[in-house]
């Protein structure tokens, strides 16, 4: 083990402006009162809330913070340069420095006068190109223009995908049926998400669609992911076995790809080929043509316009707004200062709403998989953890499985997200005011809590009231949306992207890269070739060795 004196020589001189701050703030927390009491000063809630236009409304008085800890915070954010780390993001500047790629997942969304640019050269025009083909294709297809191999109409989809292939467009297909236009342009269609090795998957996803009717998208960057290509190839049999003319089934196949070469020999042509950039990672991924293409053939072209509007004007207000005001900043921020100053490492995603079910599963990926690393921009050795544990479900049925754990348990971060107005009417509409009710009361449940003298006045037996004691001072983040239009939910996404953006550039690692996930995707291809007699086995542990002994006696 090497000495004090070592580790410190091991750090990054970058990093010490944020170690210091750290260390400053960690000592000015310590000092806070109880959130109960926070809570009952009015002027530092109401400095807390956020509006953004009257689409969004963050409200931070949850948050272990005062006026002090909040100021010392965009200290923080001055001293790591995070000014400065936006304004390169959004230049096209290679801030994903161990791939040597710019990061402009914002330029699928934007105008030609956003002038994004990578190398000098605008990407504007090719954007604009691909989204041209996209709005014909999926026109034309919503349209019946385009038919299947018996000359039937589509209406059904299956998007065969893994991780940022999938979990993103998952999230906003779900979300986008909370809006009446939404739903009413996906009447009638069916869209199905194939992305788990597991047989099962396969017999969930094409369970009840009709192969007659049915269009596959099959969306890999590489076109070599092997679970994306093994289930691709498991629907070309499905399709091969139940159509009317079997030899025509790649009619009923469209990719996402940059791989040309290889959707050419799958059988797709060029023109059913929508592709993207290198400077597009799979998790930032969903206004690519991974989730325009399915989320225009479902919704209709229009209504995903809408969609990319409200991710626009997320990011030119991450872009431009002052960092006290700027949502994202603010949001990553907290969530650094709830890790590595009060250090809460897990943060539960809790939207009431069931149209936002899948966002806890997307955050999950869009967070860990960004911010899960060990060393910072210069390959040093981080001196402190970064990232977080995200888990989540929508309310309320979180309340009747792990709130417990928050209430009682192990300190936890929560994020609510709630919607003001539901496209349910009559008596449906008494079930939004119920779950609304409940939106509102949690938070103020887990900051403030119960002590044991106020059970005891309320009549509670002595010995019973220690096992109800809350504590509360639980941080709580609110985030309050107009509705699930497109374009709040497309505010919704770029929102989270950029949170998570700034909590990097704050721990000063790459968010942009997932080095971490290739050592199982090689331990996995070994075994695979010993299970097909293609290898000796090696480099696997003696457990793991009888494990597979007791698989192939099956």
């Amino acid at each position: 083990m090497g000495s004090a004196t070592d580790d410190l020589a091991s750090i990054s001189q970058s990093l010490f402006p944020f170690l210091n701050a750290i260390s400053t703030l960690s000592l000015e927390s310590k000092k806070l009162p109880h959130l109960s009491v926070l809570l009952k000063e009015e002027s530092r809630c109401n400095f807390l809330i956020k509006q953004w236009n009257d689409v969004l409304t963050l409200d931070l008085s949850r948050q272990k913070l005062d006026q002090r800890c909040y100021k010392l915070l965009l200290e923080i954010a001055d001293s790591m340069q995070l000014g400065k780390k936006i304004a390169n993001m959004f230049s096209g500047f290679p801030i994903n420095g161990s791939e040597k790629r710019p990061v402009l997942h914002m330029a699928l969304r934007s105008d030609k006068e956003d002038n994004y640019q990578i190398d000098g050269t605008g990407v504007y025009e090719q954007i604009k190109s691909v989204l041209d083909r996209i709005e014909s294709f999926s026109e034309k297809i919503r349209l019946g223009e385009y038919k299947s191999s018996s000359g039937k109409i589509f209406d059904s989809l299956i998007c065969v995908g893994i991780g940022g292939s999938f979990l993103g467009t998952s999230f906003v297909t779900d979300a986008l049926y909370g809006d009446m236009n939404c739903k009413n342009a996906s009447f009638g269609r069916k869209i199905r998400f194939l992305s788990n090795i597991d047989p099962a998957d396969f017999i969930i996803a094409t369970s009840d669609l009709n192969p007659e009717t049915t269009m596959i998208i099959i969306i890999s960057k590489t076109f070599t992911t092997v679970e994306t290509m093994m289930n691709a190839n498991a629907c070309v049999e499905w399709l091969k076995n139940n159509l009317e003319n079997p030899d025509d089934y790649a009619l009923h196949l469209a990719a996402v790809s940059s791989n040309l070469e290889l959707t050419a020999k799958f059988g797709i042509p060029k023109t059913r080929v929508f592709g993207f950039w290198n400077w597009v990672g799979g998790r930032y991924s969903v206004t690519s043509s991974v989730g325009i293409l399915p989320l225009a053939i479902n919704f209709g072209f229009n209504n995903i316009l809408q969609f990319l509007k409200g991710c626009r004007d997320m990011d030119l207000h991450f872009k431009t707004a002052p960092f006290e005001e700027n949502l994202p900043v603010l949001m990553g921020l907290c969530s650094v200062y709830n890790s590595s100053i009060l250090g809460i490492s897990n943060v539960a995603i809790l939207p009431y709403s069931q149209n936002l079910s899948k966002f806890p599963s997307h955050v999950q990926q869009l967070t860990m998989e960004s911010n899960g690393k060990g060393v910072d921009i210069n390959a040093n050795k981080l001196p402190y953890q970064s990232g977080e544990f995200f888990f989540g479900e929508p309310g309320t049925n979180g309340q009747h499985s792990f709130y417990q754990l928050l209430h009682q348990g192990r300190r936890c971060a929560s994020e609510f997200i709630g919607v003001i107005n539901s496209i349910h009417a009559g008596n449906l509409q008494k079930h939004h005011m119920e779950l609304m009710a409940n939106f509102f009361a949690q938070p103020d449940a887990l900051a403030i809590g119960m002590d044991y003298d106020q059970i005891v006045a309320n009549g509670v037996d002595p010995e019973i009231a220690k096992h109800k004691v809350c504590p509360g001072d639980r941080p709580c983040q609110v985030l309050l949306m107009k509705d699930l239009s497109p374009y709040t939910v497309g505010t919704l996404l770029s929102l989270y992207e950029h949170r998570t953006a700034v909590e990097g550039f704050l721990w000063n690692i790459n968010s942009f890269d997932q080095m971490g996930v290739e050592l199982g995707k090689v331990l996995a291809k070994n075994i695979s070739d010993f299970l097909k007699n293609e290898r000796e086995l090696t480099h696997v542990s003696f457990g793991t060795k009888r494990l597979i002994d007791k698989f192939l006696k099956k």
